[in-house]
């Protein structure tokens, strides 16, 4: 049940505190060490697709089925209801349905980051905090975008303020271009990460200059920086960031743990062949075919798929083909 409107506006600094205090966590690359720890999200995170069954509902059996297969896969954690879980087309009970049956499936040592981003402030809070009740540890928000023109600096500091203010969880911005046709400001990110509830920010953009300066520029703050696509993982660890939540990882999720390795481990030649072996497979199940794109390779390595809801088409037989073959071309089939 909802905690009552007083209750949890009482409790929500607390919890925060309490969630981001806990002794003995290390924190990310992107971050120096010292006595302010925070959850540590080094590492790799698939953002999870959510399977619909062939009547475009949501498959939990399928879901459960998937999260069984990447038990044994050393991610960090999952992120659940991101642009790859299709959340837009979601409505607000499934959300809740999916997050608490991934939670229930995952290993309490594993990190939970739900999506909770919607349009208003006052929805992102209602939402973050119903995503804390059904058991996420971190709230993923995206920037709200439909009203683009007036997306300035200045009110997207205040929204995202008013949400990590109101959040009994830890909160990490997300600037994805791509969907939103909004990137978050550089100089929005510099000032949120100074909140003691902002966590860090997964970044899709793909601008390795502007990666490394919040790398640089939070390096006296506790803030991580997440690269948002395989693609460019290893110039994003170069630079200093503290792990990846990539959609490629839903397909090759082994792999794309064994370049976090080499990367941790300065084994850089080799992880330069393994993520020479990933971007083309990665701009296939991204920008080139998209989700249903992503949703089609998983099924070739054991995972289920499954169509996307309406309306989301699949891939005519010779894009099928041509997906097929990017794999193929990189050693992966």
């Amino acid at each position: 049940m909802a905690l009552s409107t007083r209750l949890a506006s009482a409790l929500r600094p607390a919890l925060a505190a309490l969630c981001r205090a806990a002794p003995g966590q290390r924190r990310g690359l992107s971050t120096p060490s010292g006595p302010g720890h925070t959850l540590d999200l080094r590492g790799i995170f698939p953002p999870l697709a959510t399977p619909f069954s062939p009547t475009q509902e949501v498959d939990y059996a399928r879901l459960e089925g998937n999260l069984h297969r990447y038990a044994s896969i050393p991610f960090r954690g999952l992120v659940v209801l991101g642009s790859n879980g299709e959340y837009p087309y979601l409505v607000p009970r499934e959300r809740l349905e999916v997050v608490s049956c991934v939670r229930r499936a995952l290993p309490r040592d594993r990190l939970l980051l739900a999506g909770s981003g919607c349009e208003s402030t006052q929805a992102t809070i209602e939402l973050t905090v119903s995503m804390a009740e059904a058991g996420a540890d971190v709230a993923l928000v995206v920037t709200p975008c439909y009203y683009r023109g007036a997306m300035t600096s200045a009110a997207l500091i205040q929204h995202y303020t008013e949400v990590a203010d109101a959040s009994p969880i830890p909160v990490v911005l997300y600037s994805v271009p791509a969907n939103t046709g909004l990137d978050l400001p550089l100089e929005a990110v510099l000032t949120l990460a100074q909140h003691p509830n902002i966590l860090g920010i997964k970044d899709s953009g793909g601008d390795i200059t502007r990666m490394g300066l919040m790398v640089h520029k939070t390096r006296q703050e506790d803030f991580q920086v997440l690269a948002g696509s395989a693609g460019f993982l290893l110039a994003s660890y170069a630079l200093g960031a503290s792990g990846g939540v990539c959609a490629l990882a839903n397909v090759l999720g082994a792999p794309l743990c064994q370049l976090d390795r080499l990367c941790r481990d300065g084994h850089w030649q080799e992880a330069r062949d393994l993520q020479h072996r990933l971007i083309e497979p990665n701009v296939a199940v991204t920008r080139r075919f998209g989700i249903p794109g992503l949703k089609k390779a998983m099924e070739w390595f054991g995972y289920y798929g499954g169509p996307c809801r309406a309306p989301l088409a699949p891939l005519t037989s010779p894009q099928v083909e041509e997906l097929r073959g990017t794999f193929s071309a990189n050693g992966w089939l």
